[in-house]
């Protein structure tokens, strides 16, 4: 048997059994050995075997199992060479799936030429609704899974609409543009590059998202449907909002001053949030005192696409642990967070009850829907989304 001449370079921590005659432990040696061809390649193939093994991928862990879920979906239904994809927050109440569900068959019919796929954004979402949390249960998926299920190799949509159903442009817009940019950019690796190279993307912008033609156009039709509630008393929406430190783009604005379109038609139109400081409940109070509101009745309105956890909890719920019997204890940010909007404002007066509670997401209100369909319009009769620089940032 040939021998050939061999350096190695021995450490405590790396010992070929077998074929060093002694490894000292913690103090390197280096010894000239004699070591036949054959084992050589065979402890090259036995390394490059556990190189193999370490960045092997499961084939049946739960992203390439939803993954193929969502494929298999696209692939059934795939009509049209094109597709629009509406990404949701999400939510766990069969309402919302209605109004969903709702909101999918008006898009059919508005886009007869698309394909129309709905996700949600929320990973806390989409696992309690397959849980069924609240009763009734529904799989909903992640964008990305939808956005690589529409780039498969027998699928391909020649041009694909991302339509946005958030409120604002806040922080889960954000998460809206991130997951087209790390699709149009093939973040993973797995994707075809000629094909994203040339597949056209357009982006349809949240409800509010301008504010000199979006506020003043939702303003309008929500008066046109609760002029007559005005009439009577406060209606008051409760929006959601980002905490200061989450409030790109400074979205937050677009509550304050969808009140004050509101209030060119009556002074009763009040819009608070669940989560941006200094417009809680407390502070639609404050500005209805201001105004001479002290009794009277007070309608309560979610302004988020559906009607959820927020909605029946924190609008409509009964929850009252703030209130001691005589005050309320307000946290640090001024809000009472534990007592409902119904049960805050009841308790401080108002004829404020079940009776009161206006409990429809705005995508239930066709009119008000209509403007995220404008948005969706406008997208597509728009210019495609320009990642040229984001691929070649340099530049």
């Amino acid at each position: 048997m040939k021998q050939i001449k061999y350096l190695v370079m021995a450490f405590a921590a790396v010992c070929l059994t077998g074929v060093f005659s002694s490894c000292e432990k913690e103090k390197e040696v280096e010894k000239i050995v004699e070591v036949p061809v054959e084992k050589i390649v065979e402890v090259e193939k036995e390394v490059e075997k556990e190189v193999v093994k370490e960045v092997e991928v499961p084939q049946d862990n739960n992203w390439s199992r939803y993954q193929a879920i969502v494929t298999d979906d696209v692939k059934a239904n795939k009509k049209h060479d094109k597709a629009i994809l509406l990404v949701a927050f999400g939510s766990t109440w069969e309402q919302a799936f209605n109004a969903f569900d709702t909101t999918i068959e008006a898009y059919k019919a508005a886009f007869a030429d698309y394909d129309i796929f709905l996700s949600y954004s929320s990973a806390i979402c989409i696992n309690r609704a397959a849980a069924g949390e609240n009763g009734v249960t529904r799989n909903y998926y992640a964008p990305p899974f939808w956005l690589n299920a529409f780039a498969d190799k027998d699928v391909q949509y020649s041009e694909i609409v991302v339509q946005s159903l958030q409120v604002i442009p806040g922080e889960e817009y954000t998460r809206v543009i991130n997951y087209i940019k790390d699709f149009a950019n093939n973040a993973n690796g797995d994707l075809d590059d000629d094909y994203l190279a040339n597949v056209t993307l357009k982006l349809g912008v949240p409800l509010l998202q301008d504010a000199d033609e979006d506020v003043p156009a939702v303003a309008k039709e929500l008066n046109a449907l609760y002029s007559d509630k005005a009439a009577e008393g406060v209606v008051a929406f409760m929006g959601h909002g980002n905490p200061d430190s989450y409030d790109t783009y400074k979205a937050n604005v677009r509550y304050t001053q969808l009140e004050e379109a509101l209030q060119t038609y009556s002074k009763n139109y009040y819009v608070g949030t669940v989560d941006m400081m200094e417009n809680f409940k407390t502070n639609v109070w404050a500005r209805m005192t201001a105004n001479g509101i002290t009794s009277g009745k007070v309608y309560c309105h979610p302004l988020m696409s559906i009607d959820g956890d927020h909605g029946h909890n924190d609008m409509a719920g009964d929850d009252d642990d703030n209130w001691d019997g005589t005050k309320f204890i307000p946290n640090e940010e001024g809000e009472v967070e534990d007592t409902s909007w119904k049960m805050y404002f009841q308790h401080l007066g108002y004829e404020c009850n079940d009776d009161t509670m206006l409990e429809k997401g705005l995508l239930e209100l066709p009119t008000v829907r209509q403007v995220w369909m404008n948005h969706t319009q406008a997208a597509i009769d728009g210019e495609p989304l320009d990642y040229y620089h984001s691929k070649n940032p340099e530049e």
